[in-house]
């Protein structure tokens, strides 16, 4: 029953390892007092567990708050974590999208680099440097997509899975602009038929226009085309948004977080599941529950 968890939660990134539901969840209080990241894990749908602090904070150096949307992947039996640091505004500060590791999917998770550096610290094509999601495909090839500003931007991982290669073989960029229609922030691709499925939030985060939305390409690399949207403020929730989805059973499940109609805390965000819909191959709007 929604909302699954009592805790202010926002941004959950949703994985499923050995037949659990993983959701990586930012916590949802003023940014100072962002020091963390906590984990909800299930086996039912049911009965819901809190792992907090998963993150082994003193190996990333200069991150001291607004700890922010983490994102995960499974890559040769070690788990990847990537996830926003300070929210910086200019190249100059110290943050950006910071990259973890550890041997199991529950943490703690500890900087690949030594010297505790981020990942990406640069603001490229305009795009703050938050909301990192990573997407594997098929071919065993993994894509970083994030941004804020209202800029997305795709690169890919290297195999050491410690920096960024070429993103094909007739192009040396790295990193590429890819930013669909009326897009805010919080990216997720999902492959449907063949086909990659983006979902991601337009609007503002503190107001009730904030919802999520769907396109579709022919290519990992874009471009997108916006078909319709997946969430929106209804009569049970207001500004829906930062989303992620998940194969249950058979099913298809958006995890995502939401507020009670007529909260005034914008930080009073609950994390939320329902089914999402797939019709003739297109993602179609979610009934909040």
């Amino acid at each position: 029953m929604n909302p699954i968890s009592m805790n202010w939660y926002a941004d959950p990134e949703s994985r499923v390892y050995d037949n659990k539901l993983f959701m990586y969840v930012t916590n949802s209080l003023p940014f100072e007092e962002q020091k963390n990241l906590d984990l909800v894990v299930t086996e039912d749908l049911c009965d819901y567990r809190t792992i907090r602090n998963i993150l082994q904070m003193d190996t990333y150096q200069g991150a001291n708050f607004a700890i922010w949307a983490p994102t995960v992947i499974e890559q040769d039996n070690k788990y990847y974590i990537i996830f926003a640091a300070n929210d910086i505004h200019s190249e100059e500060e110290i943050g950006g999208l910071y990259l973890g590791a550890c041997d199991t999917p529950y943490g703690p998770f500890c900087n690949v680099f030594a010297d505790g550096r981020p990942l990406v610290n640069a603001i490229r094509f305009g795009a703050q440097p938050i909301d990192a999601h990573l997407f594997k495909d098929d071919d065993g090839s993994i894509y970083l997509y994030y941004g804020g500003w209202g800029h997305m931007v795709v690169c890919k991982m290297n195999g050491q899975m410690n920096g960024f290669e070429p993103l094909s073989a007739d192009s040396q960029d790295l990193f590429r602009e890819i930013t669909p229609s009326e897009y805010t922030e919080a990216p997720f691709v999902m492959k449907i038929d063949g086909k990659y499925h983006l979902m991601y939030s337009g609007g503002s985060w503190i107001e009730d226009n904030y919802c999520v939305r769907a396109a579709v390409s022919e290519s990992p690399l874009g471009p997108f085309s916006y078909y319709g949207d997946v969430l929106r403020t209804a009569e049970l929730a207001d500004a829906p948004g930062h989303n992620s989805a998940f194969l249950w059973q058979g099913e298809y499940y958006t995890a995502y977080h939401r507020r009670t109609p007529g909260e005034e805390d914008y930080n009073h965000r609950r994390l939320c599941i329902d089914k999402l819909p797939i019709t003739d191959g297109k993602l179609g709007k979610v009934t909040m529950t």
